[in-house]
């Protein structure tokens, strides 16, 4: 394999990264989640290619190399329809699915404060629970955002499980920590589950034989 093949095949996955955010943006803006969409089988080839277009104008380079993996407009759009980046176990493109709350603006949080559930299971249960948790994120009543592993192969993995964080705003807001906790029970995570600050995250703490780091456990 060449530098040339190599340095493409990173740029296409930078590119996909990219235009996968500008798609749920632009779709938002429309209306419309992308996993709405995607779920009640509703066409938006017409919204696609004006997102397309928009991408490409203004960033002529990612789309030309997003084109150069999938050979068409059409095959990447295929890939939206198949369930990329809506369901973890038929994403293979990104590591990480993102479902934000509706008035959560990353730029006004202070990431220091946050912190986020752990909820490790089964990959044959990821779509299941992925769901639940995110419908509950898009309407605004779990926490300010949630993420989960997909079936991309990841070698910063742990392990075999798939992971979905709920974040909250405030660690120190216990209320609204066992808030979404509690939410989270009735959307049937019941087994106990560890909350961990962003601030461990970023020292690079993780659990280990002795070693404790979850800051809450419920």
């Amino acid at each position: 394999m060449t530098t040339d093949t190599v340095d493409a095949e990173a740029l296409a996955e930078i590119a996909y990264g990219i235009f996968e955010i500008v798609v749920n943006r632009e779709l938002c803006r429309r209306g419309s989640y992308l996993f709405e969409l995607v779920e009640s089988d509703r066409d938006f080839w017409e919204n696609f290619q004006e997102i397309f277009t928009g991408f490409r104008d203004e960033y002529p380079q990612l789309a030309e190399a997003l084109e150069a993996r999938f050979g068409s407009t059409e095959a990447i759009y295929g890939q939206l329809l198949a369930g990329e980046g809506v369901a973890p176990s038929r994403t293979t493109q990104m590591y990480w699915i993102v479902q934000d709350a509706p008035d959560f603006n990353s730029a006004e949080f202070d990431d220091e404060l946050g912190g986020k559930w752990l909820i490790f299971v089964d990959p044959a249960d990821a779509d299941a629970v992925w769901r639940r948790v995110r419908d509950e994120t898009s309407a605004g009543r779990l926490g300010i955002s949630a993420r989960v592993s997909t079936a991309k192969e990841n070698p910063d993995a742990r392990d075999g499980r798939t992971v979905i964080y709920v974040f909250t705003r405030d660690w120190s807001d216990e209320a609204d920590v066992m808030r979404v906790r509690e939410r989270l029970r009735e959307l049937g995570v019941t087994d106990r589950i560890g909350y961990k600050r962003n601030i461990e995250t970023y020292l690079g703490e993780y659990s280990e034989k002795g070693k404790k780091v979850t800051y809450y456990s419920a």
